[in-house]
């Protein structure tokens, strides 16, 4: 198993779904887990966490907030000494079709999935470049590589992700910092289980693997992108989808 002891890993969109199952992953490897999410929504991961005799802390950010966001990095930074993983997964979407999106739905996705990541990256950047160590992993999707009708927003925010992972990560290779995107499929979370049977069917006939995945599937391949194991790896998008895009 990839041994995280000792590292400090900071998890946005930490309370459920994916986000869940990052935190609560790299935690059972060892790491110490900052969750973080609105409001107390965090909580209950870092006691879950906590509870399975690892070592999590909630905290709340609003990740649209840069101040919030300023404060959150160097409390964790203050509190722990350093900041060793930034897994930047908070996301929204508000899926209308362009000629019926509002300016304030675009407006408000990439505000949250694409310039929030800017904001977290940057303030993260100083303390891992001076610890001379560090891993990026932004979590994108699928729609961001092939898109989706009644999606624009949503695709070109994830699409964002990956251009901007790329860019950075030869920003700061020199500094043995690692920028890798993780892009998740059609997965298991309250979002498709409230798809309609039919549309669900749809999906399933178009991957390859014939199943959804799961949110520890995409734990699993950001724990590797965040371990030892992956130093030689970065600007790089890992697909979990189960073949649905090749």
């Amino acid at each position: 198993m990839m041994d995280l002891s000792g590292r400090v890993a900071l998890v946005t969109g930490a309370s459920r779904g994916i986000g869940r199952a990052i935190a609560t992953s790299l935690a059972a490897r060892g790491a110490v887990v900052v969750a973080a999410a609105r409001g107390d929504h965090a909580n209950e991961v870092s006691d879950a966490i906590t509870a399975a005799g690892g070592r999590g802390e909630a905290i709340a950010l609003d990740v649209t907030d840069r101040e919030a966001i300023d404060a959150a990095v160097a409390g964790v930074v203050a509190r722990h000494g350093a900041i060793d993983i930034l897994v930047n997964n908070a996301g929204i979407a508000r899926d209308q079709l362009l000629l019926r999106l509002k300016r304030e739905d675009w407006d408000a996705v990439i505000a949250t999935n694409l310039t929030a990541v800017y904001g977290l990256t940057q303030a993260v950047l100083k303390p891992m470049i001076r610890q001379r160590r560090g891993r990026i992993v932004s979590i994108s999707s699928v729609v961001g590589q092939a898109g989706n009708p009644g999606q624009a927003n949503y695709a070109a925010s994830k699409a964002g992700l990956i251009g901007f992972s790329k860019s950075i990560a030869q920003e700061v290779a020199s500094r043995n910092i690692t920028v890798n995107v993780v892009a998740p499929g059609m997965i298991e979370t309250d979002m498709t289980r409230a798809l309609a049977e039919r549309a669900q069917g749809d999906w399933l006939s178009r991957i390859p693997l014939g199943r959804l995945g799961t949110p520890a599937d995409v734990a699993a391949a950001v724990c590797f992108l965040a371990s030892d194991e992956a130093s030689y790896i970065t600007g790089q998008v890992l697909a979990v989808n189960g073949g649905l895009y090749m």
